[in-house]
């Protein structure tokens, strides 16, 4: 395996025959071409990450290689070999884009040090690239998964806000995705090149949330030993995501005023004001319009983070994405542990149909990460769920030996339990389909899932497995 790929360009043959073989000993994977045009060619096929070019060369030059470069292979970077008394060309080119540049004749351990840290700095910016990518990939709206109309209204909401400067507060309880809605808001946003630095409020006492957010100077408190930028500072030009912005100090909510008030702050322990540009976006679960009534956050603060609204609804409110949102996780974590689970059969849906979901998405995804890991063949049964899933109680004292109550001797609560729960089973949990087949109301549904899920066991056995197909 070679250390890189080093395109040489230079009009010399001996100069160009030394350079590639100095570079081929050191493991290097060495190209090499007399001239310009010759080494746009070869850059096209063989996609070097490192140019080394001479400057002085007929035809194309090495400044003007370096300007077709940048334009076309912007990734790979490209160091100069000037005369002596030609530096001044060198650093103009470093100003056009140049990584790097060696005075000529050439010294082997300098060339050898310069190379290795041009192409250190091409691992970074495709690493970066990489990063950029799957950040991108994660916070799409196709990972973001809800057909409700309050989750269809959210996403159209995010795309008209987007493009905005506008501060966005994002409400919801606890597990209901609120970072990956503000990571899709930057990933939209002119933003989206820029940085997008998280940060939670409530893990932090104040005391560090203050330098957390506005870094501190050296000395400023015991134990710091050196500057440290802060997150707004890391943020600059990108997006803040502040969680759980309802438990900070009401000095912290002084301090956070006045930066999104006047764009600037001091750090800890410092004078020197520092500006920055950075988008807030807020998230909380707890009802900051009480804590302002109540005397515990800022009113003033409180309207300028609520410049826009933006309610993630609980899952128990969304049960028709359940479903959908279990499939989406069942691919994701059998892509994860390599393993050849595709389906979930139609007893642990209605499980997963049944349940509250008190931790909201978040908890499905757990529990559907388990289920993966736990499945032994190709389909999630509930006997992979958690326990309290397991307990999927159907009317069975009155029930024949299909499976249906017995009529006559089912009373019509039984009948009615049986028609919810088939229902919901054949439109894959979805309580607004089943409310309209039944031409009852989701509300009633919601309810009589609350009433069967606390049921006595007395009162509604469980129902014995299916066998599997």
């Amino acid at each position: 395996m070679t250390k890189g790929r080093i395109l040489v360009v230079d009009d010399e043959a001996s100069a160009r025959n030394a350079l590639a073989e100095i570079l081929s000993d050191e493991g290097y994977s060495v190209l090499a071409a007399p001239d310009g045009f010759k080494a746009l060619a070869l850059a096209g096929e063989h996609a070097p990450e490192i140019v080394l070019t001479d400057v002085k060369m007929p035809g194309m030059d090495g400044l003007r290689l370096l300007e077709e470069l940048r334009e076309r292979f912007p990734e790979t970077a490209v160091v100069l070999m000037t005369a002596f008394g030609a530096v001044e060309t060198a650093v103009r080119a470093m100003r056009q884009g140049a990584s790097d540049y060696l005075v000529k004749p050439l010294n082997s351990d300098e060339l050898l040090v310069v190379i290795e840290r041009s192409l250190e700095q091409v691992r970074l910016r495709q690493e970066a690239a990489r990063l950029r990518q799957q950040v991108s990939e994660r916070y799409r709206f196709e990972n973001i998964v809800g057909s409700s109309p309050g989750m269809q209204q959210l996403f159209k909401s995010v795309a008209q806000i987007a493009p905005s400067k506008a501060t966005v507060l994002i409400t919801g309880e606890s597990g209901t995705g609120k970072e990956l809605i503000a990571a899709a808001i930057h990933q939209r946003s002119g933003r989206a090149d820029k940085p997008f630095i998280k940060l939670h409020c409530a893990a932090l006492a104040e005391s560090l949330l203050e330098s957390e957010l506005f870094g501190h100077e050296r000395g400023a408190f015991t134990g710091a030993e050196r500057r440290r930028i802060g997150r707004f500072e890391q943020a600059d030009g990108g997006t803040l995501f502040l969680d759980e912005i309802g438990e900070i100090s009401p000095a912290t909510q002084v301090k956070l005023l006045r930066v999104l008030q006047e764009h600037e702050f001091e750090r800890v322990g410092g004078n020197h004001t520092v500006s920055v540009d950075v988008r807030v976006v807020a998230a909380t679960n707890r009802d900051l319009k009480q804590m302002v009534s109540e005397g515990k956050f800022r009113e003033d603060l409180y309207y300028r983070l609520n410049v826009i609204d933006l309610h993630l609804p609980p899952l128990r409110e969304r049960s028709g994405d359940v479903g959908a949102l279990a499939f989406h996780f069942l691919r994701k974590y059998a892509a994860e542990n390599d393993k050849e689970v595709t389906e979930i059969d139609d007893l642990a849906l209605q499980a997963l149909s049944q349940h509250l979901w008190p931790g909201n998405v978040r908890e499905l995804e757990n529990v559907i990460e388990r289920a993966v890991v736990l499945a032994s063949g190709r389909v999630i049964t509930k006997n992979e769920l958690p326990r309290e899933l397991q307990q999927l109680r159907v009317a069975a004292e009155h029930e024949s030996s299909t499976g249906r109550p017995r009529i006559p001797g089912a009373s019509m609560a039984e009948l009615e339990r049986y028609a919810i729960l088939e229902t919901l089973a054949h439109v894959g949990g979805s309580n607004a389909k089943a409310a309209e087949i039944l031409g009852i109301s989701v509300r009633t549904i919601q309810y009589r899932l609350r009433e069967y899920a606390q049921a006595p066991k007395s009162q509604t056995p469980v129902l014995a497995d299916e066998p599997r197909s």
